[in-house]
């Protein structure tokens, strides 16, 4: 700098000596930035895990303007200005700097959220403590993204004499302004609220399979006021959150992915059951999708023109049951109709016809769809 200042420089080039200061500055600041990153980036190819490469990825960017913030403030020291200028670099470093820390403390909250998820396997069979980190990590981190927001925020305007000087009386009146705004936004702040007790209470998880508003899907996405549940049928149903701490749904991946399914079938009441047990068991133990824990067949009621069969049988995850309950559905159902048409419903109905000389009544019972069985 003295070299500079040493030489003859008209006044209205001095400018140009400013901008050389800031881009020497803003050089080395990304020079610096590129020779860490090299660094650390050769440290993370030499581990085996990803996580190293992930939080590089994610923070680098911020740190490279960081850097040339940090770097610019420094130099602004050593460019000669008026106190006007001075004052009008400060205020917008007082802006710049914070937003650029802000944006790098989520970035690097972001980073940590992508390692739980990258150590967080949900692709596997029994997934419930892979799927609750994943789902404390998405709520903590949209909850610690919004605090860091608006910390940024206040800093930023605190660099702002004005809004200092009336602060106080903004805190004055930050009680009232609190009640007016908690009555007038109460469905937000108690979803708000709700999303917050669903991180450690847990009623539900990420890619939890549920049964809400007699809909069958599984969660999709939770945000901190409402939740998006994937419906089989590639619908999404948005939920508010305090839907779920204060109604009632189901939960079939609570405790472990796996379940019991069951089956019905409506049959005539003389079809053999054992038969089709034995049937049963043959394509329950002959499908990939069983789980080889448990499968049952029983009479579970008795209609006036048919009995109802229940078929029990157990499979990995919910996607799984249901599809192993078609898959013995459809099989028996193709047995039945093959092999023991008897056992498919029929309607027996009775009447009489008139007497002839010398004979009795004579009443017939009737099968629909079978023959007649005459009898007097």
């Amino acid at each position: 700098m003295r070299w500079l200042r040493s030489l003859d420089i008209p006044a209205e080039w001095l400018w140009l000596q400013h901008v050389l200061v800031i881009a020497a500055a803003v050089l080395i600041a990304v020079l610096v930035h590129a020779v860490a990153m090299r660094v650390a980036g050769h440290a993370a190819r030499r581990t085996a895990s990803q996580s190293d490469d992930l939080v590089l990825e994610h923070i680098r960017q911020p740190l490279r303007w960081v850097a040339i913030a940090i770097a610019v403030s420094f130099a602004m020291r050593l460019v000669p200005m008026s106190s006007d200028g001075r004052e009008i670099w400060r205020q917008a470093l007082g802006f710049c700097v914070p937003a650029l820390l802000g944006w790098l403390a989520v970035a690097a909250l972001r980073a940590l959220q992508g390692v739980v998820y990258l150590r967080a396997d949900i692709s596997v069979e029994d997934n419930l403590r892979a799927r609750r980190k994943r789902t404390r990590a998405q709520i903590l981190g949209r909850i610690g993204i919004f605090l860091i927001v608006f910390l940024t925020v206040c800093l930023m305007l605190l660099s702002v004499p004005g809004i200092r000087t009336i602060g106080v009386t903004l805190m004055a009146s930050a009680g009232i302004a609190g009640l007016v705004v908690g009555a007038a936004a109460q469905p937000a702040l108690k979803n708000l609220i709700a999303g917050v007790q669903m991180a450690f209470t847990e009623p539900i998880r990420l890619d939890d399979v549920v049964i809400i508003d007699n809909e069958w899907g599984r969660i999709e996405q939770i945000h901190l006021t409402f939740v998006v549940v994937r419906i089989w049928d590639e619908r999404r149903l948005v939920v508010p959150v305090a839907k779920f701490l204060e109604n009632s749904f189901q939960n079939w991946t609570r405790e472990t992915s796996q379940l019991l399914g069951s089956v019905f079938w409506y049959l005539d009441p003389a079809a053999d059951i054992p038969r089709l047990r034995a049937k049963m068991g043959e394509l329950v133990e002959a499908s990939t999708r069983w789980d080889r824990r448990f499968f049952n067949m029983q009479v579970t009621d008795v209609k006036p023109d048919s009995i109802e069969v229940r078929g029990l049988m157990t499979a990995r995850d919910a996607s799984t049951a249901f599809d192993l309950r078609c898959e013995i559905r459809e099989g028996l159902l193709e047995y039945i109709r093959r092999e023991m048409p008897e056992a498919l419903p029929r309607r027996r109905l009775e009447h009489s016809t008139p007497p002839r000389h010398g004979e009795g009544d004579r009443r017939e019972a009737v099968v629909e769809g079978g023959s007649r069985v005459g009898h007097t």
